[in-house]
């Protein structure tokens, strides 16, 4: 069974980050796989805490929100997920550049998904881990 079961284009994932947490983190989906998504955020002011280093907040606002695209686009048709619980481990500091959020799933239910999101610097080094739980729930 494919895991995607709606199609979305780069630029549709993209258009619902507007008037969003997304948009004002500029959160860009870059890439899609048969089984991943892949996005990036800057870290810049707005992602930056006061030591100059990107805030764990920020890594979980990336997280959760791949993820949570992620696990709309496997959700069956006629329902549509909903964060339950999100943890990272924070393991390295950034200060400049872009990090990169994949997301790629470790569980699939009728009522419940779970996500590993790996995020990575622009040196490809491993900066924070987070697992998401994401509760599917019938819509209407």
């Amino acid at each position: 069974m494919a895991l995607w079961q709606h199609q979305f284009s780069l630029e549709e994932l993209n258009a619902f980050h507007q008037h969003t947490l997304m948009e004002q983190l500029d959160i860009r989906v870059t890439e899609m796989g048969e089984d991943y998504l892949v996005a990036s955020m800057p870290v810049d002011q707005r992602t930056r805490q006061p030591m100059g280093i990107l805030h764990g907040g920020a890594s979980v606002a990336l997280a959760e929100s791949l993820g949570s695209l992620a696990g709309t686009m496997a959700a069956r048709p006629g329902y549509y997920v909903v964060g339950q619980e999100i943890n990272a481990n924070h393991l390295r500091s950034v200060r400049s550049g872009l990090v990169h959020a994949t997301a790629r799933p470790l569980h699939i239910g009728g009522r419940s998904q779970v996500w590993e999101i790996r995020i990575t610097d622009d040196q490809q080094q491993l900066v924070c881990i987070s697992r998401l739980t994401l509760a599917v729930v019938r819509a209407g």
